[in-house]
């Protein structure tokens, strides 16, 4: 058990949080959501023991391990992988230390196999002889290879460093799990993987994370961050959101009623507070309106942007044809004679481990990149609007927003312009602002803003959730939806990949594809999936076995 009492926390005048009491216990998975600013990371700190409140105290069942997912990448660059998983249990680690160093000595004294033989028991005590293969265990379900695990941290990209450290959170049975955003950088596959860990999982869980599917599936309890208060809701993320919209609705139907019949007694009360016959009924009733007190119905901090992808020109039946496209990059077979036909009714989620294979063919496809064979067409009526994975080079400018917009708009009017961006939760001065000084999730804002001014009859998106927050994602899934064109995509949002695509293409280690028209749910259900799953299963057995 894990209890907030009474946190408060003041950065200047500001309170983020103001006496907050919450208690998180043993079995259940607590999803802690909130619009951005909330302040969600920073009571997972508070949590966690980095972060001391301004006042209260977090309690934890003594005896207990805590457990959470760390943020700096490079922490454990001169460690192997397999030693930074088995960190997560530091007493573990440690005696798995000073037990080698005792073993290597040359001088091996009779106080040092005392102290062995008290290692080893605690060591047996907690397992100790399993944390090689649970870790492991961990690694390959995350999708780290075997052959990795003997390497540096320093060696491994981010998204694989990401996934250590996951691991490393994971590692032991912890009592207190803490997960702030564990699907980042995570692919569909290990975001699946980790579902059904967490479903499994006995203990206490709190996960922040922006991916609605993922809190549905794991989440017994929401804790909703608003005003600087946190409210209790049984229930995943979807029941959060029909419970919260239904209290509302009460309190102002509650305070419509309260409203018409404070206007009944001013009514009555000036009609006959001069009436002597009346002059006690109406004493009563004003006695009676002191008494009655309207709900004080805060609107919520949250702010969902409008966005809507209106095509120019109408799409023609010839879309994009794509014949026999190979690359390799650095010696690595990326692509591997792909070749597919999009139709006008085509919505394709491009899926797999493999982010990088996404990202080079939408590089490709764009122009962006040459490929080593084949070719693509696109159809003479199609126009094409790409969300790139990577803008680092489209915000390195000194351009206002507006200005950076308006080059892309048929309309040069900055007027016009700005009501995008006001669409897009961007207020008043806030078009002048340089596109270098934006935040992640403000560029993320303005590529969108982009793609709505274009008018394109095709979307190209490569992992446009990035940096988003919940009611930012849930407006870009209703208007990819809406969308009345053709959409190629890859999203690590499962709802987003379910409820937007009709055509499945997943692209397999070593460049080849895997082509169905489906809704994703039906792809990972079908024969193909399990042939393939099985596949992999194999493999695995056989490098274990060598």
């Amino acid at each position: 058990m894990i209890q907030a009492a009474g946190i408060t926390l003041r950065i200047g005048k500001k309170a983020l949080f103001e006496d907050v009491n919450i208690k998180f216990t043993e079995g259940n998975c607590y999803g802690v959501i909130g619009a951005n600013g909330a302040g969600k990371s920073t009571f997972l700190k508070i949590l966690s023991g980095q972060l001391e409140p301004t006042n209260g105290d977090v309690v934890i069942t003594p005896g207990e391990r805590l457990s959470f997912l760390e943020q700096d990448h490079f922490k454990y660059d001169e460690h192997t992988v397999l030693d930074t998983v088995i960190m997560g249990n530091r007493r573990m680690y440690d005696i798995m230390k000073e037990k080698d160093a005792i073993y290597a000595k040359p001088d091996f004294s009779d106080e040092d196999g005392i102290r062995a033989g008290e290692l080893e028991a605690e060591f047996a005590e907690m397992d100790g002889y399993n944390a090689e293969s649970d870790a492991a265990s961990l690694l390959n379900g995350l999708g780290i290879e075997t052959d990795l695990h003997y390497s540096l941290m320093k060696d491994l990209p981010g998204a694989g460093k990401v996934k250590v450290l996951l691991a490393k959170a994971l590692f032991g049975n912890p009592d207190i799990l803490l997960l702030d955003e564990p699907t980042n950088h995570l692919d569909l596959d290990a975001i699946g993987w980790l579902e059904e860990f967490l479903i499994n999982f006995n203990n206490t869980v709190i996960v922040v994370s922006h991916d609605r599917y993922f809190l549905n599936k794991v989440c017994t309890h929401t804790a909703d961050i608003d005003y600087g208060k946190i409210q209790l809701y049984a229930g995943n993320y979807d029941f959060w959101y029909e419970s919260s919209q239904l209290i509302l609705k009460q309190r102002k139907e509650a305070n419509k009623k309260k409203e018409e019949q404070i206007k009944e007694l001013k009514e009555f009360i000036s009609r006959f507070s001069a009436n002597a016959s009346k002059s006690k009924q109406a004493t009563s009733r004003k006695k009676a309106l002191e008494k009655i007190e309207l709900d004080d119905i805060r609107p919520s901090s949250r702010k969902y942007p409008y966005i809507d992808f209106r095509p120019n020109r109408e799409i023609g039946n010839e879309v994009l044809m794509v014949e026999d496209l190979t690359k390799t990059i650095d010696g690595q077979l990326v692509l591997d004679h792909v070749s597919f036909t999009l139709g006008r009714e085509d919505k394709v989620a491009f899926v797999g481990g493999n982010e990088f294979a996404k990202t080079v063919l939408f590089s490709i496809l764009m122009g962006e990149m040459e490929p080593d064979e084949g070719s693509y067409k696109w159809g003479v009526t199609t126009s094409q609007s790409y969300f790139p994975k990577d803008n680092t080079k489209i915000f390195d400018s000194d351009l206002p927003i507006v200005d950076y917009l308006t080059g892309y708009s048929e309309i040069k009017d900055a007027t016009y312009v700005r009501g995008f961006l006001g669409r897009m939760l961007f207020a008043g001065e806030d078009g002048v602002k340089k596109m270098k000084v934006l935040s992640g999730g403000e560029r993320v804002r303005v590529m969108l803003s982009r793609m709505m001014i274009e008018g394109s009859n095709i979307l190209l998106l490569d992992e446009p959730t990035d940096h988003l927050d919940m009611e930012s994602i849930t407006a870009l899934n209703q208007g990819l939806i809406k969308f009345k064109g053709v959409i190629l995509f890859s999203s690590r949002d499962h709802q987003i990949v379910e409820t937007t695509a009709n055509r499945i293409i997943e692209i397999l280690p070593g460049g080849k594809i895997i082509d169905k028209i489906t809704t994703y749910d039906e792809y990972l259900e079908s024969d193909e999936m399990a042939r393939k799953r099985q596949v992999y299963s194999m493999s695995a057995d056989d490098e274990g076995d060598n």
